[in-house]
Formats: C-alpha cells, sequence, structure tokens
C-alpha cells in the first residue's frame, strides 16, 4: 500500500469512525443514566435520514401512503440538518414516555425495557415502510451546494482527493462531539445528568428533577442519532427502512469496545472501528462487519471494561 493510499483510507476510516462516534454517544447517554440499552436507537437513526431528506426538497418514490409527495420548500442542508435531528429527538422523547417510563414506574426488570425499546424499533421500521416504501432514497446533487467533490490534501504532482462529503462528516461529527463533551462536563445540566448516572437516589433527595432530566437525556440521544443518520445518508444514500439495524449493531459494538457508559470511550470505540474497517481490503469489503466484531471479542477477553471503561465492583 502505497503513502498516498494509506492516508486515503486512514481519513475516510476518520470520518466514519467520527459518525460512529456520535451515534453511540447516544447509546452511551441513556446508558448512563438508566443502565439500559435503547434498541429503537438505530430506528430514530433512519429516521432523522428521512426526516432530513423530506426537509431538503426529497421526493418519495411510488410506494407507500406518502407515494410521489414532497414538501413545498428546500431547505438548506444546515438547517434540514438541525430541524430533522430535532424531529428525531423528538420521537425519542415518545419513545422514553411510552416504552420506558411506564416499565420505570413499575420498577422492572431491564431487561424488559430492552425488549420494549425492540418492539418499539419493530413499529417504527414498520411505520416508515407503510408511510414512504422500502426504496431507497439519494439525497440531492446540490445537497452540499457549491462545494467541489473532492478536496486534495496533497500536493499538484502527489494528489490524496478525499470526497467532500466525507470531510464535512468528520467536521460536522467533532463539532457535535465537541459540544456534548463541554455540554456534559461544564454545564449545571450536564452535572446535574451526571448525578443522576452515579446515584439517581441520591440525585433525587438533592432536589434534582430526575424524571426531566431523563427527558432531556433521550432527547440528545436521539438528536444524535438523528445527525448520524442523516450525515451517513448524504454520502451514501437511505438504504430503505431497515437502514439503521446495521449501525445500531456498530453502535453496540463501539460502546462494549469503549467502555459502557463512558463518552470518551464512545468516541475513541468508533475512531478505532472506522479506521479498522477503513483498511480492510477491497476484495473483502464484505466481511467488515466480522472483523470489527472480531476485535471486539478479543477486546472482551483481554479487557471485558472496554477501552477506557471502568471495572464494576459489586457490592455486597
Amino acid at each position: 500500500m502505497n503513502i498516498t493510499l494509506f492516508l486515503q483510507q486512514f481519513l475516510n476510516g476518520l470520518s466514519i469512525g467520527s459518525v460512529y462516534a456520535i451515534f453511540a454517544l447516544g447509546y452511551t447517554l441513556v446508558y448512563s443514566i438508566l443502565g439500559i440499552i435503547n434498541l429503537a436507537h438505530g430506528a430514530i437513526f433512519t429516521l432523522g435520514a428521512y426526516f432530513t431528506y423530506t426537509l431538503v426538497g426529497g421526493r418519495f418514490g411510488f410506494n407507500g401512503l406518502l407515494a410521489n409527495a414532497a414538501l413545498p420548500v428546500q431547505l438548506p442542508f444546515a438547517l434540514a440538518l438541525i430541524l430533522g435531528s430535532i424531529l428525531a429527538g423528538l420521537v425519542g422523547v415518545v419513545v422514553e414516555r411510552i416504552a420506558f417510563l411506564p416499565l420505570r414506574q413499575r420498577g422492572s426488570d431491564p431487561l424488559l425495557t430492552v425488549v420494549s425499546s425492540l418492539g418499539v424499533a419493530v413499529v417504527i421500521v414498520n411505520l416508515i415502510q407503510y408511510l414512504v416504501g422500502a426504496e431507497s432514497y439519494t439525497y440531492p446533487a446540490d445537497t452540499y451546494g457549491n462545494l467541489p467533490p473532492a478536496i486534495n490534501f496533497g500536493t499538484a504532482a502527489n494528489p490524496i482527493p478525499i470526497r467532500t462529503v466525507q470531510v464535512v462528516i468528520f467536521v460536522v461529527s467533532m463539532v457535535f462531539v465537541a459540544i456534548l463533551t463541554y455540554f456534559i462536563s461544564r454545564t449545571k445540566y450536564g452535572k446535574a445528568m451526571q448525578a443522576i448516572a452515579e446515584d439517581e437516589t441520591t440525585a433525587s433527595l438533592l432536589g434534582i428533577n430526575c424524571d426531566r432530566f431523563i427527558i432531556l437525556t433521550f432527547f440528545i440521544s436521539s438528536f444524535l442519532a438523528g445527525v448520524a443518520g442523516t450525515l451517513v445518508a448524504s454520502s451514501v444514500s437511505i438504504a430503505g427502512p431497515y437502514f439503521g439495524i446495521g449501525f445500531g449493531l456498530r453502535g453496540l459494538a463501539v460502546i462494549v469496545l469503549g467502555g459502557l457508559g463512558s463518552i470518551p470511550g464512545a468516541v475513541l470505540g468508533g475512531l478505532v472501528i472506522g479506521l479498522v474497517e477503513a483498511f480492510v481490503p477491497a476484495e473483502y469489503s464484505g466481511y467488515k462487519d466480522a472483523v470489527a466484531f472480531g476485535i471486539l471479542f478479543i477486546m472482551l477477553l483481554v479487557r471485558p471494561q472496554g477501552l477506557l471503561g471502568r471495572k464494576f465492583i459489586q457490592k455486597v
């Protein structure tokens, strides 16, 4: 492998890894607060992509209840990304109220909550298929405006062209990671969320409205899923209602690799898996998932708590 190809693959790996990171952060936030995995996260990832596709003026196909439907206005991509992700965040809040709150109020086993979220994911996926069909949708060619199709990171003599969309994905992802990190570590709302994650009962006794912050956590988590879904879809396409299922599995791998409940671990785990997948030879591209989960399996054997996770200490 020459240096040009190496740098191309490295930058591509950072791009997709950054998307894995912000997607996995959504898993991590919910797990930190409630100690459960929200399996509806992948379906909300898909919804975010559809919402933004609609807002940028995309038209649906010939199948589904919304056949041939399109909005009369076309929003700029940046605005559509924010609004589409906000809509995804609101869906996440509805999911929390329907699938998580009733079980939490009854003190149900966490496994039942996981099953409930899986049921919600199936409902969302089937609802998408009912509304817009199962075909793929590609974002408009001018989604990113007048930006060139590729950026040269090398010289005129030794060009290293990288797709502009990959650069945009990496920059946007890192901006959201930085904003979330600042929010969690520097603001009073973030510190309240950390307190709830540490001990919900004590946080409640100290006057923190835990229910309100749980809603906020689900909104932020689903907002990040919507951002990730949009970024991936703008790079490739929306591959139907089951678009987010594969990313949901990768997101689980990322948070386990980085360390359950660790925000830096989710970022590091996403970048590691993204880079590993980027360097899988083209003739073995169909085995990218196997390589990523193989690394995860080895990590579980060597360091079960993940790269940046803490060892679980059981009190007796």
